[in-house]
């Protein structure tokens, strides 16, 4: 599962990249837009390149700077880039993307970004029809979809096969003449469009944009396709009116995105400020210091201690240089890990009372071991502030989340946990206060399933029990 087990968790599973350019080194961008999304997906990642005659792709496991030692030598003009985190029983090389297929209509490069909560019953069908499939992504599902369309163009064959699937998903594709991006019905995966001096980038977040220098024109609308090629660019909207209704994921601004990027018009840097401010506005602590678990608490940390007036304090230092771990096989070993990530500065800490901010609780295996170490490096008191509300049930739509049952909060009481991790205080984010921390989108906009279980897109029993193939 897309889980970091010591600092509990959750990742969104990938990032997507294209570009369009008949004047750039399309490979060397897409590799220098990938390193921009790297927080997006860290085990594997792959660039494909086409000259409208031929494809070519590099991919590996690992870290970008790992898996790509060399860029592919062929001189095209369209590529496609992906980097991904994996689910269980899924780190392996066959399902690094892009996927690269060769087809009746040419050849074609797929990155997929998302869940598709339809997927177990489409491929179940295909198999019944005699497809063979060569990874266990749903994102194959798609690949196939497109290959068996009867429809006279590459365009229309996509819209064919996007309008069978249901569930999450940016996708940018490089076909023999075009670069083609599509987001899905309700928008819960981000993507946006940028402008090179001679052609257009795809991306999942502005700050891919940023890295490369491309000029931001706009974010991709749900239900909508853009068809990139020497005409410039031109948009579809290829799902049915009814069917298209806002959905974003509200935890793109809590924790996936980075920061300086901006995310369907709303910074995702303000956002967090915004949130450590409705935090302070919730809870009017009487402490003496302000401070974050790093990084994922420390935008919301200064907007607490801005609105409060607490000063704002580093009294946790993060290792630079740890990577992800998953579970640990006891407590001993995963409050060792712990360790090894983070260690309290006693001088900033020591009898003080410390108004601690994070973005969230998965699983509670790791605040409790925070608190400890504060508390043995001297802190009188630890107030814990999450600026999320309690995550109560099980993400189907991009994170493959826990099944509902290991989720702390679908099982306890903001008491019981406060007690089990030993804190003070505890007080999660309101979902009104989460709401007007995001002044740039509607609440109806936005989706909040993982916090009160309302589901845009009905989830498949045996995925909402979580008995999941699906990777991507």
């Amino acid at each position: 599962m897309n889980y970091d087990a010591v600092f509990d968790k959750w990742h969104e599973e990938c990032g997507v990249f294209g570009i369009y350019d008949r004047h750039l080194d399309v490979a060397r961008y897409t590799y220098w837009g990938l390193f921009a999304l790297q927080h997006r997906g860290q085990e594997s990642a792959g660039i494909a390149v086409t000259n409208g005659d031929d494809i070519e792709l590099a991919k590996n496991m690992g870290l970008l700077t790992e898996a790509i030692k060399e860029l592919p030598k062929l001189k095209g003009h369209i590529a496609t880039g992906h980097v991904r985190y994996s689910t269980t029983g899924s780190n392996s090389p066959r399902n690094i993307q892009p996927l690269v297929i060769h087809y009746q209509g040419g050849h074609m490069g797929v990155a997929h970004n998302g869940n598709l909560t339809n997927a177990l019953a489409i491929r179940r069908q295909l198999e019944d029809d005699g497809s063979v499939f060569q990874t266990t992504m749903d994102s194959e599902v798609i690949v196939n979809l497109i290959a068996r369309s009867k429809a006279a163009t590459i365009e229309d064959r996509i819209v064919e096969a996007v309008n069978k699937i249901e569930g999450a998903y940016s996708i940018v594709i490089n076909t023999t003449n075009a670069l083609i991006g599509i987001r899905d019905p309700h928008g819960y995966r981000p993507l946006c469009l940028g402008k090179t001096e001679h052609g257009y980038v795809l991306a999942s977040e502005t700050c891919a944009l940023d890295v490369i220098k491309a000029e931001f024109i706009r974010h991709i609308e749900p239900g909508e396709m853009v068809i990139i090629n020497d005409e410039g660019v031109r948009s579809r909207i290829y799902a049915p009116v009814e069917k298209i209704e806002k959905k974003l994921c509200v935890f793109e601004y809590i924790y996936f995105a980075r920061s300086d990027s901006n995310i369907d018009g709303q910074s995702v840097y303000e956002t967090r400020l915004n949130m450590g401010r409705e935090l302070a506005r919730e809870t009017k602590y009487d402490a003496d210091i302000v401070m974050s678990i790093p990084d994922s608490g420390t935008t919301a940390a200064l907007g607490y201690a801005r609105e409060s007036g607490i000063p704002f304090a580093e009294g946790l230092i993060k290792n630079r240089y740890s990577g992800r771990t998953f579970i640990k096989p006891n407590q001993e070993e995963r409050e060792l890990a712990v360790r090894m990530k983070l260690n309290a500065v006693p001088e900033v800490v020591a009898g003080k009372r410390i108004v601690l901010i994070d973005d969230s609780i998965v699983r509670g295996t790791t605040s409790g071991l925070i608190v400890k170490m504060l508390k043995e490096a001297g802190a009188k008191e630890v107030y814990m502030c999450i600026s999320s509300p309690a995550i109560e049930y099980s993400c189907h739509y991009g994170i493959d989340t826990s099944v509902r049952k290991e989720l702390i909060a679908a099982t306890h009481t903001v008491e019981q946990i406060r007690e089990y991790i030993k804190a003070d205080k505890l007080h999660y984010l309101t979902q009104e206060g989460l709401c007007r921390a995001i002044t740039n989108l509607e609440s109806h906009e936005m989706c909040f399933a993982c916090f009160d279980g309302d589901y845009a897109v009905a989830v498949p029993e045996e995925q909402e029990e979580g008995v999941k193939y699906v990777l991507e």
